[in-house]
C-alpha cells in the first residue's frame, strides 16, 4: 500500500514546484489587485496604509459616464477588429492553402506586420495618417479627392485599421495550420461526390476548423481588450474619449491621476468581462461538440 501511495503521489510531487511558482507569480498579484480595489490607495501609501472603502470604487466607476464611454469604445474596438481579422485571416488561409510557386515567400511577407513592435506600428500609421504630408491624404489629393481627417473624426476607424493590419497574420497562421491538418480523406470523398469548392469550404473545412477558430478568436479578443501602445502613440485616446479604451484609461488613472484603488477596480471590471466572454465561448464550443456528436449518432443509426 505504501508503494502504491508513493506511485500515486509521485506525479503531484513533480508538479508541486510549478504549482507553487504559478501561485506566487499569478494568484498573489491578482489577489493584491483585488484587495487594493477596496481601498482609497495612492502611490504615496503602502496598501496597508490606504483607507478601506469597500465597494466605493466600484460604485463610483459604475456611475462614471467617462468610464462607461471607455467601456463602450473598448467593446466596439474589440468587436470590429476581431470580426474583420477573422474574416480576412481565414479568407487568406483558404486562398493560400494550395500549391503555388513562391508560396513560402508569400507566407513570410504576410506575417511580417506581426513581428513589428507596437510602438513602431503606432508611429508608422500616425505618419501615414498625417493630415498634410501623410501617405493617404497625398494619394487622395493626387486623384482629386478631398483629404480625410483620419485621427480626428475618424480616429476610432483609423486605429481599427492599424490593428487589423498588424494582427490579421496571427489569424492567418493558425487558420492555415488548421487547414493543413484536416483529414484529406474527407476532402477527397467530397470531391468524388461532386462537391464544389464552396461546398467543401462551408460543409467540411469550416466545421472541422471551428475548434481552432474559436480558440484563435478568443485569444485575439482577449488581446484586443489590452491594446495600449498603438493607440497611445497614434491618438493618446483622443480626440476626447473617442479612442480611449479601458487599458489606456486604467494606465492614466494609475499614473496621471494617482488613484491606484480606482485603477484596480477598473482592472477587475475588465477581468470579469473577459471571464464572462471566455465562459460564453467555451459554452458555445461545448454545445457545438454535443450537437456534432448527436448528428453523427443519428447518421450512424440511419445507416
Amino acid at each position: 500500500m505504501q508503494r502504491a501511495m508513493a506511485n500515486r503521489l509521485t506525479p503531484y510531487m513533480f508538479m508541486a514546484p510549478a504549482v507553487v511558482i504559478m501561485v506566487i507569480a499569478l494568484l498573489y498579484p491578482l489577489g493584491y489587485m483585488v484587495w487594493g480595489s477596496f481601498r482609497d490607495w495612492d502611490p504615496s501609501q503602502t496598501i496597508g496604509e490606504a483607507e478601506f472603502v469597500g465597494l466605493k470604487n466600484y460604485i463610483t466607476l459604475w456611475h462614471d459616464p467617462n468610464f462607461r464611454e471607455s467601456l463602450g469604445v473598448t467593446l466596439s474596438f474589440a468587436f470590429f477588429v476581431v470580426t474583420f481579422e477573422m474574416i480576412i485571416g481565414v479568407g487568406l488561409a483558404l486562398l493560400l492553402d494550395r500549391n503555388i510557386r513562391g508560396m513560402s515567400v508569400l507566407r513570410t511577407l504576410f506575417i511580417l506586420p506581426m513581428m513589428i513592435a507596437p510602438v513602431v506600428v503606432g508611429l508608422m500609421w500616425r505618419y501615414m495618417y498625417h493630415p498634410t504630408v501623410g501617405t493617404f491624404n497625398r494619394f487622395f489629393e493626387s486623384i482629386g479627392l478631398p483629404s480625410v481627417d483620419w485621427l480626428g473624426a475618424n480616429a476610432l476607424m483609423s486605429v481599427i485599421i492599424a490593428d487589423i493590419w498588424q494582427w490579421t497574420p496571427f489569424i492567418f497562421i493558425l487558420s492555415l495550420a488548421a487547414l493543413q491538418s484536416l483529414p484529406r480523406s474527407a476532402l477527397e470523398a467530397a470531391r468524388i461526390d461532386g462537391a464544389t469548392g464552396w461546398q467543401q469550404i462551408i460543409h467540411i473545412k469550416l466545421p472541422l476548423m471551428m475548434p481552432v477558430l474559436i480558440v484563435t478568436g478568443l485569444l485575439r479578443l482577449i488581446d484586443a481588450f489590452k491594446v495600449l501602445e498603438v493607440i497611445l502613440v497614434m491618438t493618446e485616446g483622443g480626440p476626447g474619449l473617442s479612442t480611449e479604451i479601458l487599458a489606456l484609461r486604467i494606465s492614466r488613472t494609475a499614473t496621471e491621476f494617482r488613484e491606484l484603488g480606482v485603477a484596480a477596480a477598473m482592472s477587475n471590471y475588465l477581468l470579469i468581462l473577459l471571464l464572462f466572454i471566455t465562459l460564453m465561448m467555451f459554452a458555445f464550443t461545448r454545445w457545438q461538440e454535443m450537437r456534432t456528436n448527436r448528428l453523427r449518432a443519428a447518421a450512424e443509426e440511419d445507416e
